[in-house]
C-alpha cells in the first residue's frame, strides 16, 4: 500500500486573510508548535506514540499514522498562524451570520459562488432587493445594519428572515442563513424560515457544570417523543416531568437526540438542515438551556446527539447548495453523495467548511453548556467507502490502508482537541460500527481523542439471538465473547437495545420477548404463561449482562428500562401522518397492577447496584464459566461476582461457583426477586452468608455453593 502526499490539507484559496506557504514536503522542519505548551499537549514523533508501546501489532501500519498526524499538525499549524488559536478559529459565529452590536447588526455569510446576496423578511416586507450585501475576494459577504434612531434595532426579536441571492447559475433563490440560530416552520408553505432572535432577557444559566462522572451511564431521549400524548412534546415537559424520572431511575447522564433543526421530523433528527438552530418543534433556545441548567443542578451531565458525519440533502431548508453550486460546503459530484442515506457528505479538507463545523461544536458548548457529544456515523466519515458493503473482522490491514478518509480523520482529531480545550471534562463519544484502532485514544498518545465507542455489536447479538435461535441454541461462548471483544485501553458505551432497532419495520426487545402477549397478558392480575415468565425474565438478564460485562459504560434508550411495547414511528405518509408511535408510554410504567413495572423497579436497582459497587470505570474482568450444556455464564467484575443460568428448564442445587474473593459472600441483586416481576426462589438465602470454600473450582482459588434457578441472575459481593 502506498501512501501518496496530495499537499497542504487545504488549498491557499480557501484561507481567508492571507496566503500561505505551500509545504514543499509532508514532514516539516519548523512550526508555530514548536513549544512547551504544545509539547505538554502533543506528541509529534510518530516513534514515540504510546499506542506502539502498547500494541506491537501496530507497528507495521505506522505510515498511516505518519500520514494522518502530518496533516493533524499542518492543518493545525495553519490555524494557528491565521487565527491565533484553534479556539478563535472555533468562533466562527462571532463573525458570520447575525452579529448584534451597540451600534447595529451585522450580517455575513460566506458564498463564494454567489453573484448577489440581499438581506430581505419581515422586517422591510420582504423587499427582496432593498439591503445589499458586498462581498470580498475570498467569497464573503457582508452588510451592517445600524440602529434606528429611536435606538431600536432594524430587524426585531422574532423577524423572519431570509437571503435573497443570485447564485453560481445566474437564478435567484431564497436561501436560510447558513449560521442561522433559530428556524420557524411556515405554515403556509411548510418550507423553513431563518428567524433573528434577540430577546430582550435571555436565560441565564445558574448552575455550573457538575464534575465529570466517575463513570456513564446515560439515558438517551428524544425530545418530541418524550411524552405519552401522540404529538410532539417540548423541552418544558422534558424538564417538568421526564428528567426527575432519570433522576430516580439514578442515570447521572442524558443524552439528547435531535437537538440541530431538521425540516424532516421522521429523519429522527438525522438530517440536519440548520446546524446552529435548535428544533424549534421542541421550544425556544431558553427552554433548552433550562432544561440542561435543570439538570446540571441535579449533577446529571448531557451530552448532544451530534450530525457531523452528513447533511440533509435539502436545498430549499438547508445549506445544501446554499451559493449555487453543489461543492461549497460538500464535495463534487458521487463523492459528495451518501447514496444509502440520501444526504450530502461535507468536505473536511476545506478551510470553511471546518470552521463552520468546528464553530458549531464551539456553539454548542458554550451557548448551551453542552458537557460534550456522541458524534453520530463516524464509521462513515473514517473510510472513503462509508462502510457501505465492507465488513469488518478486526484485521488491522483492514483500517489502515488507502480506504482510509484522512481529511476526515484529521477532522475528528481537531474537533476532539478543541472539545477537551473548551472544556476538559468533557465526554465524546463515537458511533463507529467498525472498530478503527486508536479511536479512543488521545491525540498525544496516538489516538483520534474520543473518550468512549459505541459498543454496537452487543443489541445486534440480542436481536440475533432472538430472531433466529431457539433458547436451547444460544452460545454462551459467543454471548461472552461478543460482550468482552473490545480493544484494550479504549472504552466502550454498552447497550441491550437501541433506539434503531425499535424503528417500524422492527420490533423492541420486550416484543421480541412478549410478542402478541405484550397487549393481553402484562397484568399482574393475570397467571403469568410460560411467555411472560420466560420475557421477564431474559429482559432482566440481558439488560444486566450487558451492563455488568460489556463496557466501561453503560446507554438505555427511554422506556426501554421498563420494556416499552412497542415500535417507533414517526409521522409519514404511509401511517396518515400519525404520532400513535412517536410517544412514550409512561403510563404503563406507573401502574403497579401492570409488570411493566417491576421490569422499571429491576432497571431502578441494577442502576443503584452499581454507584454502591463501582465496576464499570475498571478493567478488573474475568469470565470463570461459560457453559453451553448448562447455559451458565459466571464472571467477576469489580468487587461483584456475577452468576448467569439462561437454560430455559435446568436449575441447579449445591452448584459451585469458583472466585477469587476470600472471604464468605452476600446476595446484592437476584433478577427472580418477586419485587422484579420474579418468583423469588432465592430470597430464603438473602440474609445467610454463603461460606467460603478453600478449594479451587473454574480456575479461582476459592468457591461457594449456591441454589441457581432456571432463567436467573445473582449478583454476589464478598463480605468485608
Amino acid at each position: 500500500m502506498q501512501y501518496i502526499d496530495q499537499g497542504s490539507a487545504l488549498s491557499n484559496k480557501n484561507v481567508p486573510g492571507r496566503r500561505l506557504q505551500k509545504k514543499n514536503s509532508l514532514f516539516y522542519q519548523q512550526s508555530v508548535l514548536e513549544n512547551e505548551e504544545f509539547t505538554q499537549r502533543y506528541q509529534k514523533n510518530v516513534d514515540e506514540l504510546q499506542v506502539f508501546k502498547d500494541d506491537p501489532y501496530l507497528e507495521p501500519h505506522k505510515q498511516h499514522f505518519q500520514v494522518r498526524n502530518a496533516k493533524f499538525f499542518e492543518l493545525l499549524e495553519q490555524i494557528v498562524k491565521v487565527e491565533s488559536s484553534l479556539k478563535e478559529f472555533a468562533k466562527g459565529y462571532e463573525k458570520y451570520g447575525f452579529l448584534i452590536s451597540d451600534t447595529g447588526i451585522t450580517y455575513k455569510e460566506w458564498a463564494p459562488g454567489a453573484k448577489e446576496v440581499y438581506l430581505t423578511g419581515d422586517f422591510n416586507n420582504w423587499d427582496k432587493m432593498q439591503y445589499s450585501l458586498t462581498s470580498d475576494s475570498f467569497g464573503n459577504w457582508e452588510i451592517f445594519l445600524p440602529r434606528n434612531e429611536d435606538g431600536s434595532y432594524l430587524i426585531p426579536h422574532g423577524s423572519r428572515v431570509k437571503a435573497y441571492i443570485k447564485n453560481a447559475n445566474n437564478q435567484y433563490q431564497f436561501r436560510i442563513p447558513a449560521w442561522i440560530r433559530t428556524t420557524w416552520q411556515n405554515e403556509e408553505n411548510k418550507l423553513y424560515d431563518g428567524v433573528f432572535y434577540n430577546p430582550e432577557n435571555k436565560y441565564e444559566f445558574k448552575h455550573n457544570r457538575p464534575p465529570k462522572p466517575r463513570c456513564l451511564k446515560i439515558y438517551e431521549v428524544h425530545i418530541g417523543m418524550a411524552g405519552i400524548e401522540p404529538r410532539v412534546h417540548t423541552f418544558k415537559e422534558f424538564t417538568q416531568t421526564v428528567l426527575p424520572r432519570v433522576v430516580k431511575l439514578g442515570y447521572n447522564v442524558i443524552q439528547i437526540m435531535a437537538i440541530q433543526e431538521h425540516a424532516y421530523y421522521g429523519s429522527f433528527g438525522y438530517h440536519v438542515t440548520n446546524f446552529f438552530a435548535v428544533s424549534s418543534r421542541f421550544g425556544s433556545p431558553d427552554d433548552l438551556k433550562e432544561l440542561i441548567d435543570t439538570a446540571h443542578s441535579h449533577g446529571i451531565t448531557v451530552l448532544m446527539d451530534l450530525v457531523h458525519s452528513h447533511a440533509s440533502s435539502n436545498v430549499l431548508d438547508g445549506i445544501n447548495e446554499w451559493d449555487g453550486t453543489e461543492y461549497q460546503y460538500f464535495h463534487a459530484g458521487g463523492k459528495g453523495k451518501h447514496e444509502l442515506w440520501d444526504s450530502k457528505l461535507f468536505d473536511y479538507s476545506k478551510w470553511e467548511v471546518i470552521r463552520f463545523l468546528l464553530s458549531n461544536l464551539s456553539w454548542w458548548m458554550n451557548e448551551y453548556q453542552f458537557d460534550g457529544f456522541r458524534f453520530d456515523g463516524v464509521t462513515s466519515m473514517l473510510y472513503v467507502h462509508h462502510g457501505n458493503g465492507y465488513g469488518f473482522t478486526g484485521g488491522y490491514h483492514e483500517y489502515f490502508n488507502e480506504l482510509a478518509d484522512i481529511d476526515s480523520l484529521v477532522y475528528l482529531m481537531l474537533a476532539n482537541d478543541l472539545i477537551h480545550e473548551i472544556h476538559p471534562n468533557s465526554i465524546t463519544i463515537a458511533e463507529d460500527v467498525s472498530g478503527y484502532p486508536t479511536l479512543c485514544r488521545n491525540i498525544k498518545e496516538g489516538g483520534i481523542g474520543f473518550d468512549y465507542r459505541m459498543a454496537m455489536a452487543v443489541p445486534d447479538k440480542w436481536i440475533k439471538l432472538l430472531k433466529e435461535y431457539k433458547d436451547d441454541d444460544w452460545d454462551m461462548g459467543d454471548i461472552t465473547h461478543t460482550l468482552t471483544n473490545r480493544r484494550h485501553l479504549e472504552k466502550c458505551i454498552c447497550y441491550a437495545e437501541s433506539h434503531d432497532q425499535a424503528l417500524v419495520g422492527d420490533k423492541t426487545l420486550s416484543m421480541w420477548l412478549f410478542d402478541k402477549e405484550i397487549y393481553s397478558e402484562m397484568s399482574t392480575l393475570q397467571p403469568e404463561t410460560l411467555v411472560t415468565f420466560r420475557g421477564m425474565a431474559l429482559h432482566k438478564m440481558l439488560r444486566l449482562i450487558t451492563f455488568a460485562l460489556g463496557g466501561e459504560g453503560y446507554l438505555n434508550f427511554m422506556g426501554n428500562e421498563f420494556g416499552h411495547p412497542e415500535w417507533i414511528d414517526f409521522p409519514r405518509e404511509g401511517n396518515g401522518w400519525s404520532y400513535q408511535h412517536a410517544r412514550r408510554r409512561w403510563d404503563l410504567a406507573d401502574d403497579q397492577l401492570l409488570r411493566y413495572s417491576r421490569l422499571l423497579q429491576f432497571d431502578t436497582e441494577m442502576i443503584n447496584l452499581e454507584e454502591k459497587y463501582p465496576w464499570l470505570p475498571t478493567g478488573d474482568q474475568w469470565v470463570t464459566e461459560k457453559h453451553n450444556e448448562t447455559k451458565v455464564i459466571i464472571f467477576e467484575r469489580g468487587s461483584l461476582l456475577f452468576v448467569f443460568n439462561f437454560h430455559p428448564t435446568q436449575s441447579y442445587e449445591h452448584f459451585k461457583v469458583g472466585t477469587k474473593f476470600e472471604s464468605d459472600h452476600k446476595i446484592v441483586l437476584d433478577t427472580d426477586d418477586m419485587r422484579f416481576g420474579g418468583h423469588s426462589r432465592v430470597s430464603p438465602s438473602y440474609d445467610q452468608n454463603f461460606p467460603i470454600i478453600k478449594e479451587e473450582w473454574q480456575g479461582r482459588p476459592n468457591h461457594i455453593q449456591i441454589y441457581l434457578p432456571n432463567r436467573c441472575a445473582i449478583v454476589f459481593k464478598p463480605i468485608e
